[in-house]
């Protein structure tokens, strides 16, 4: 294999590693933007103060063992663990074990189809800054997943 063609295979290589990475860091960032803002500050609750009181003196119909605005808090912070455990995933096994990655085609869709999931509900359900950020993710993913299988 000539030269050229080594150099050019480790560069692609490199940079699919610190696409993946940085995908996967915005994704963190979002998930712990979102427990940050779960639980210290107002920024989920409504504007309307009589919904939050109506969340607080009512259950679901699941079960009575909880409220409306538990279940609310509950629901945000565990949302924001999926973000936070892919990229605690992700990341490291990025930096150590890279080759790992590539040679698995299931860790190596995997962030593609959980970018393009996330995406797919932050158009139907959420707002502008979650969206724009797992657009630019899902597309660190797709375009590490191109460089690191040509």
């Amino acid at each position: 294999m000539p030269l050229i063609w080594m150099l050019r295979a480790n560069a692609n290589r490199m940079i699919a590693q610190w696409l993946l990475i940085f995908g996967a860091a915005i994704l963190g960032m979002l998930g712990a933007a979102h427990l940050f803002f779960t639980f210290f500050t107002d920024k989920f609750s409504a504007f309307d103060s009589s919904t939050v009181d109506a969340m607080k003196q009512t259950s679901p119909r699941i079960s009575k063992d909880t409220t409306m605005w538990k279940a609310w808090i509950g629901f945000n912070a565990s949302h924001s663990l999926g973000p936070l455990v892919f990229a605690a995933i992700y990341i490291p096994l990025s930096l150590v074990n890279f080759e790992m990655i590539q040679q698995s085609m299931w860790l190596s869709l995997l962030p593609i189809v959980v970018g393009l999931a996330y995406l797919a509900l932050a158009k139907v359900y959420w707002f502008a800054a979650p969206f724009i950020g797992i657009l630019i993710a899902t597309t660190c993913f797709l375009a590490s997943f191109t460089l690191g299988v040509v």
